[in-house]
């Protein structure tokens, strides 16, 4: 079973999504922060992770950098996800170090989507 990590401060916000993933077949972990999201991402070694741009802590951009400088989690894809998407956006978190985007509120079959391409190992980095 393919383990994915949510990361978002908005306990209704993670319940979606882990309702939609679980029901997809993925054994799906919380975190409401970003530190505690590095935390269980060295637990757990996720095939994925989506993550929250905007937490307490350390916010989705201060936990890529993070992930990114791990090596035993640098490999792992991560998709930021946030609610303020504005232009320009998914392309500043591209750079960043995401895998890739998808802007609240969430559209299910693309997160479904996007998650199955993550964890199948299909996404371009």
């Amino acid at each position: 079973m393919k383990k994915v990590l949510v990361a978002d401060d908005k306990a209704t916000s993670r319940e979606l999504v882990r309702t939609v993933l679980e029901a997809c077949g993925y054994e799906v972990f919380e975190a409401a922060d970003g530190q505690e999201a590095l935390e269980q991402a060295r637990a757990v070694l996720p095939d994925a992770i989506i993550l929250d741009l905007h937490m307490p802590r350390l916010d989705g951009f201060e936990a890529i950098r993070a992930i990114r400088a791990d090596a035993n989690l640098a490999h792992i894809p991560v998709m930021a996800l946030t609610a303020s998407a504005m232009m320009g956006d998914r392309e500043i978190a591209l750079s960043s170090g995401f895998t890739a985007y998808l802007a609240k509120p969430i559209p299910l079959a693309s997160l479904r989507q996007e998650v199955s391409r993550l964890v199948q190992g299909s996404h371009v980095r």
